[in-house]
């Protein structure tokens, strides 16, 4: 209500001869106390930037041209003054009427509005931020106490007690197989295989409880397949104590070990990478385009999404996929092999086919040919704040790709400084820095803030660059102010045919000469960065991954290169400039899914995330071959010997061994990712 009364009583009272200026009218529209006084603009703004709710604000916009009544009509966003009927006839040279100096055309009245509209609310990236902050509660951070709450003790502890189990049934299993049981010993040895069995079953209870929703969602899992063994392992066991004969437990303890192992691999992974995210304070995509560099396809950088990881990272994969595929297939390729037994030899012996026919069919080793490399890969981008947006991820970075490089990839801000000047000639020293300044704004890269920094410390001028040339081999060249200028390393200043005094042998410096005379040395330090230098190695270091050098500045040529990161050059690729500035241009589509996310603004996040994937790709692949491999190898075997019925070939000591044995080149593959 005090604002109301204050806005009925904005126009104020004239009289005549009385004159007012621009100042007192606007301090009409406020209540704040006048120690000082201010401009208009001023006294506007902080109306405007007041936080006390119950003050108004008044906006005056800079008078325009009069519009005809229909166009004025639609103008939401201009605050006028109405006035009143009979003071909008008065002559405008009356004395009683305010009149603003302002050119005739552009001086129209104000106008007075009562009623208030409020300004836009502009962006700032504090919103940005805070949206992201509220998707990363609402996500990962939430799903991250989720899993810490879970814990992974349990698993730890029934990973240890399932590893004791397989080495007391191998130590049992072994002294039986060498004779050095009596045979009134021979049931209790029985009960003890039978007992780890059903311990080892206990410890991955819940494992198998959810192997049976997936069952019961429509999906059939290597775990699921676990459970169906657990089963008819079981039974025989039951006929086990009945026949007197050592049931192959032992195998069953090991898959179990390996089956808890894979979970807990895939905990501490998906820990990891909620942890990563939660901390986030900017997210980094890589996506791909097509067509990039000479056919093949890039990796652009684009900002990156909460949901682009939250909605892929925990899809099936394809290896798990195919798993779950060949588990199905195994279960009735044993069925039939027990079947056939059966019809052969009598039910007792199909049955312990198809217990001893599940266990070879599925070397221990494939329960952990996924989980354990994703597992080492995670712990790797976890350090460097990287993560992989699931298995599309995998696929989208596979392949013949080109990676682009921009300056800050190799130096970041601040890694590049100014050592020291040294002038050479007549010249002055605010022309010298003004014209190499130009030339290096020009160019681009990351020497032009150091150069610029340096124009400001000396109060020079800008100048605009005429007939820009970018020779290659670490020189530029151009015009400015009608005068000729060049700059770059002393290698290109020599070839130009600039004499260099003696005693101006400078390492990473940055020659001037103006008009073909030498005018200053700059020293500059390029900071070998250890990021820089590591995702640079690692991009380098794979065939069909190519990184394109799209850096500005010209200092960065193929020895300097070299000689800074020691990496070889012919792995890079430098396009000329007229190239470099159209992939440049390139921007990501932004239909194309986000493949990998980094928090961090290093090149060494990145480079892991595109590396890993590629090998993490590689090793599933080469895991998943081995293994099925071994499990249809196990499958005839068990074929032949069910046809035969040679019942003593089937112990434990030798199930116990084919699995041992082809357990060694699946570990040593999931281990393979540790070298990349």
């Amino acid at each position: 209500m005090e604002n109301e009364e204050k806005s009925q009583d904005l126009t104020p009272e004239v009289g005549e001869g009385e004159e007012f200026d621009l100042n007192d009218i606007l301090n009409e529209f406020h209540d704040l106390p006048q120690e000082d006084e201010v401009e208009p603009d001023e006294e506007l703004s902080q109306l405007l930037q007041m936080p006390d709710p119950d003050i108004t604000p008044v906006v005056v916009k800079e008078p325009e041209l009069a519009l005809p009544e229909e166009e004025s009509a639609g103008q939401d966003d201009t605050v006028v003054f109405e006035t009143p009927a009979e003071e909008a006839e008065k002559d405008p040279t009356d004395d009683d009427t305010v009149v603003l100096e302002r050119p005739p055309e552009t001086a129209p009245a104000f106008e007075v509005e009562e009623e208030f509209i409020p300004a836009p609310i502009v962006f700032t990236p504090h919103s940005r931020l805070k949206e992201l902050r509220k998707k990363l509660v609402a996500g990962p951070e939430k799903r991250y106490y989720e899993l810490t709450s879970q814990g992974i003790g349990r698993l730890q502890i029934a990973i240890l007690v399932s590893i004791v189990l397989v080495a007391l049934c191998a130590g049992v299993t072994t002294l039986f197989a060498l004779d050095m049981v009596p045979e009134n010993r021979l049931r209790l040895v029985i009960f003890s295989q039978v007992l780890a069995m059903l311990v080892s079953a206990l410890m991955g209870c819940n494992l198998m409880l959810d192997s049976l929703a997936d069952l019961w969602h429509g999906r059939f899992s290597v775990n699921t397949l676990l459970t169906v063994t657990f089963i008819a392992c079981c039974v025989d066991a039951v006929l086990c104590l009945q026949e007197l004969r050592v049931p192959c437990c032992a195998a069953f303890s090991l898959e179990m070990a390996m089956a808890l192992w894979g979970r807990y691999q895939k905990r501490t992974a998906e820990i990891a990478q909620m942890d990563t995210m939660r901390k986030a304070v900017r997210l980094h995509g890589i996506t791909r385009t097509e067509k990039f560099w000479n056919g093949a396809d890039g990796l652009l950088q684009t900002e990156g999404e909460v949901e682009d990881f939250m909605e892929n990272y925990d899809k099936t994969s394809g290896p798990e996929l195919i798993q779950g595929i060949y588990a199905f297939v195994c279960l009735l390729a044993c069925a039939a092999i027990a079947v056939f037994t059966g019809l052969l030899h009598g039910a007792s012996l199909g049955i312990q086919v198809l217990a001893t026919s599940l266990l070879v069919a599925v070397p221990a080793s494939f329960f952990v040919a996924i989980t354990r490399p994703f597992g080492i890969l995670e712990h790797r981008l976890h350090m460097v704040g990287s993560v992989i947006c699931g298995w599309q991820g995998v696929k989208g970075l596979c392949g013949r790709l080109a990676y682009p490089l921009q300056d800050e990839d190799l130096f970041p801000q601040g890694s590049t400084k100014l050592n020291g000047v040294k002038f050479y000639g007549s010249r002055s020293p605010e022309e010298t820095i003004a014209f190499s300044t130009a030339l290096i704004c020009a160019a681009g890269g990351g020497l032009v803030p150091v150069f610029k920094q340096l124009r400001e410390s000396r109060g020079g001028l800008e100048h605009t660059v005429e007939n820009f040339q970018n020779y290659g081999g670490g020189g530029i060249g151009g015009e400015v102010c009608g005068e000729p200028v060049l700059m770059g390393s002393l290698n290109f200043m020599q070839d130009m045919g600039v004499e260099i005094p003696e005693g101006t042998m400078v390492s990473q410096a940055v020659y001037a000469a103006i008009d073909g005379k030498l005018s200053a040395v700059y020293a500059i330090s390029y900071a070998k960065m250890r990021s820089a230098a590591a995702g640079l190695v690692t991009l380098t270091g794979y065939r069909k991954l190519t990184p394109v050098m799209l850096c500005g500045d010209f200092m960065l040529t193929e020895e300097f290169i070299h000689g800074k990161f020691g990496v070889k050059p012919r792995r890079l690729v430098f396009p000329d400039r007229e190239e470099r500035e159209a992939l440049s241009k390139r921007q990501p589509n932004p239909e194309e899914p986000v493949l990998a996310m980094s928090t961090r603004e290093e090149l060494v996040g990145k480079a892991y995330a595109v590396t890993g994937a590629r090998s993490l790709a590689t090793s599933v692949r080469l895991g998943m071959g081995i293994h099925l491999f071994g499990g249809i190898l196990g499958m005839l075997i068990m074929l032949v010997l069910g046809y035969l019925g040679a019942t003593e070939l089937l112990t434990p000591t030798n199930v116990l061994l084919y699995q041992l044995i082809w357990a060694v080149p699946g570990l040593l593959v999931t281990e393979w990712m540790r070298t990349v």
